[in-house]
């Protein structure tokens, strides 16, 4: 036996420490990993797919997000064209002349598709202004826009009153 007197058989005190400092620290290696697969199911059970975390810009306008998905689209199906044509001439393939045709064909479309994003954005912006630019025209025409809809409300509601009153204490009605 290691570590144990060889007449009596019995093992040292230093020997017993050091079998359950050992069998301890194995205990607690056991349990952390005990605890910690216990936290990885619960956390499997109850873990969210996804956190919603706020957005740092605002969303594109439907106009614009509309157009720049046309345009990803379009811009995707000429670059597999292009690599197509391409493997087509290195193959010596029939189909490389048509291919390469189409790719350049597909690059004007696709320049259109860059373009048309950019002017749309231009022409939203155009139309329903930049909130964030202090001095943006736009605010102040919903400004003017606002005070409008609010006195037209009030003169709504005065002439409502006026109506359930049926007139009684006024001379004129205007």
């Amino acid at each position: 036996m290691a570590g144990a007197d060889a007449e009596t058989g019995t093992e040292t005190v230093a020997d017993t420490e050091a079998k359950a400092e050992t069998e301890t620290g194995a205990a607690a290696v056991t349990n952390a990993g005990a605890e910690a697969a216990m936290e990885a199911e619960e956390q499997g059970y109850y873990r969210q797919l996804w956190v919603e975390e706020p957005a740092t810009r605002r969303r594109l306008p439907d106009p614009v997000r509309a157009s720049a998905v046309r345009a990803v689209i379009i811009i995707a199906v000429t670059l597999i064209q292009a690599m197509v044509a391409f493997l087509c001439t290195l193959a010596g393939s029939w189909l490389a002349f048509p291919m390469v045709l189409s790719s350049v064909a597909s690059t004007v479309v696709a320049t259109w598709g860059a373009l048309d994003v950019w002017v749309t954005r231009q022409v939203w912006n155009q139309r329903n202004g930049v909130v964030s630019v202090p001095s943006s025209t736009a605010r102040a025409l919903r400004r003017e826009r606002r005070r409008a809809r609010r006195q037209e409300r009030a003169s709504e509601r005065t002439k409502e009153r006026i109506r359930r009153q049926g007139g009684a204490g006024q001379l004129s009605h205007s």
